[in-house]
Formats: C-alpha cells, structure tokens, sequence
C-alpha cells in the first residue's frame, strides 16, 4: 500500500516536472493553486516537490484532483 503510494507520488511528480519545464518563465511565477489559503505558484510548487515535504504532495494531490496533471 505504502509503495503503491510513493510510485503514485513519483509518477505524478514526474508529471510536474515535465509540465513545468515547459511553461514560458513568466508564468512560472503565477499561482497555480490554493492551498490551505495560501497561494502556491508554479514556482513555490516545484520547490516544494523537489523537497519531497508534506506539503509538495498536498500539492501533487491537489493537482491531480483538480486535473491540472
């Protein structure tokens, strides 16, 4: 269950990673999301991923729920 979740959290990071590469660097600076009443952009949310912190998968999370990955 526990590997099924970190596969599932690389794939989507991986998913990220691709899309962000891709976006023009202006927009990497616009917000992407609203977590926890917090603004996340493009930029804060790679960061966050990257680190692999909790809260870059609340991201992930959110990413894929809203079908934004």
């Amino acid at each position: 269950m526990a590997t099924e979740r970190l596969a599932q959290r690389a794939d989507a990071s991986d998913l990220f990673m691709k899309l962000y590469a891709n976006l023009p660097l202006q927009e990497r600076k616009q917000v992407v999301l609203v977590l926890e009443n917090e603004p996340i952009s493009w930029d804060v949310a790679r960061a966050e991923i990257t680190h692999n912190s909790k809260k870059g998968g609340l991201v992930l999370s959110k990413l894929l729920e809203l079908k934004i990955l």
